[in-house]
């Protein structure tokens, strides 16, 4: 009888019971919160790189040609044949690329769209380039392609109008925790980013260079 009384006493007794729901809810709770907090900065490492490739468009449509003038200027003007300067520029398309596994692109030219100019990666400097603003960024990650535009007109100073495309690939991201409860995030690659704009003077100087 004693030990009938005891067993009922210990199912109704209620001793402990906020414990005990607090070890079930903590780790759900602390996992949520882990998840928020990564997430959140799996964003902005997205956005810092989004805005470094505008960043980029931007310093190349004012820039040298990339892949230097000369190999520019050939591609781009070599069916001109017998147009006369101030006519239109030919129709048919023309695409040249540098950097990213393709061929590569002038290191001076790379290093100042890079770094600004200033030669070091990270804030302190007036100039601006693509890794100021994302580290993680190297130049094995862009792409830039040159394509005809059909603008402007032959014997136009500074060369021919193009649309320019920077493109970044395989920048990958680090989960610090998640990517151990969900394998799938791990060696997570952002997917890649194009932004395209319309050249100016392509001249890193004030004069033709």
């Amino acid at each position: 009888m004693v030990k009938r009384r005891s067993r009922r006493g210990l199912i109704r007794n209620e001793d402990g019971i906020a414990l005990v729901e607090a070890l079930l809810v903590m780790p759900i709770v602390l996992l949520a919160i882990t998840a928020m907090v990564e997430f959140g900065v799996a964003v902005f490492h997205w956005n810092q790189t989004v805005k470094a490739v505008q960043l980029g468009a931007r310093h190349v449509s004012v820039s040298s040609p990339m892949m230097t003038r000369t190999a520019y200027e050939t591609y781009m003007t070599d069916d001109y044949g017998t147009i006369g300067e101030g006519d239109a520029t030919p129709a048919t398309s023309r695409t040249i690329s540098c950097g990213g596994g393709t061929t590569p692109c002038d290191p001076t030219s790379m290093d100042r769209l890079m770094t600004g100019g200033d030669g070091v990666c990270g804030r302190g400097s007036a100039r601006v380039g693509v890794c100021d603003v994302a580290p993680w960024i190297t130049s094995d990650n862009i792409v830039i392609t040159y394509s005809r535009s059909g603008l402007g007109y032959v014997g136009r100073p500074f060369g021919a109008v193009s649309t320019i495309t920077v493109e970044l690939r395989d920048v990958g991201f680090g989960f610090i925790l998640l990517d151990r409860l969900i394998p799938v995030l791990a060696n997570y690659t952002l997917p890649p980013h194009r932004v395209s704009t319309t050249s100016e003077d392509l001249s890193s100087c004030k004069a033709l260079c």
